[in-house]
């Protein structure tokens, strides 16, 4: 039952449609912008970089809370548990995506992704912290929001079967639920970046830090 309410939390959690509300509180419609999405990324044509990155933190915590709550209200160790937990994070980027307060007509998830990552002690947030610093540099040198996001998202798996094959105490018997949830989630973020790959590929994607 727990794990019920905590499921459900997480989705009205993640439906919360911050980007929107923040463009709506300062008249603008955040649909009719730029590439029409209500993330950050848009919200930074909108409103600047200061609201996008205030939203980018919004986001964040949808995912990284209701994993945080879990852990401290379950305090999973199984594999059955950790199956559970996955389940809470996955009902969060699933209400950004389809948000039941907007028709479900979300966002991409990057954000509310990584949330989930960092929560998901220890095993996600290491390989998650190397994963924004992968999207980091991607940013710098190409200035593409979308391509540092998909190159992050596929970054994400393989540095988490690394991580497995190395560090003492983990295997693959025990943690292959974090490992699939590890495909599924990028699979998803990128189909999401499906209008932005093919804009990269056209050469008609928009950069960052453009004047």
């Amino acid at each position: 039952m727990n794990y019920v309410i905590l499921i459900i939390g997480a989705y009205l959690l993640g439906s919360i449609p911050f980007g929107l509300i923040i463009a709506r509180a300062y008249g603008k419609d955040l649909r009719s912008i730029g590439s029409g999405n209500i993330g950050a990324t848009n919200l930074s044509r909108a409103l600047g970089r200061k609201w996008a990155y205030f939203c980018f933190g919004l986001d964040t915590a949808k995912g990284l809370a209701p994993m945080a709550a879990t852990f401290f209200i379950i305090q999973p160790t199984t594999t059955a548990q950790l199956s559970l937990w996955l389940a809470v994070g996955c009902a969060a980027v699933l209400g950004h995506i389809f948000p039941i307060y907007i028709k479900f007509r979300g966002g991409k998830g990057v954000a509310t992704s990584f949330g989930v990552a960092l929560g998901l002690w220890p095993y996600y947030t290491i390989c998650s912290v190397f994963s924004f610093v992968i999207w980091a540099v991607v940013v710098l040198v190409w200035r593409y929001i979308s391509l540092a996001s998909i190159v992050a998202s596929v970054a994400f798996p393989v540095l988490l079967v690394l991580a497995i094959a190395l560090t003492p105490g983990w295997d693959f018997a025990n943690l292959w639920p974090l490992l699939t949830a590890a495909i599924a989630i990028p699979v998803m973020v990128i189909v999401r970046h499906s209008e932005n790959i093919k804009r990269l590929i056209a050469g008609t994607e928009s950069k960052v830090f453009n004047k």
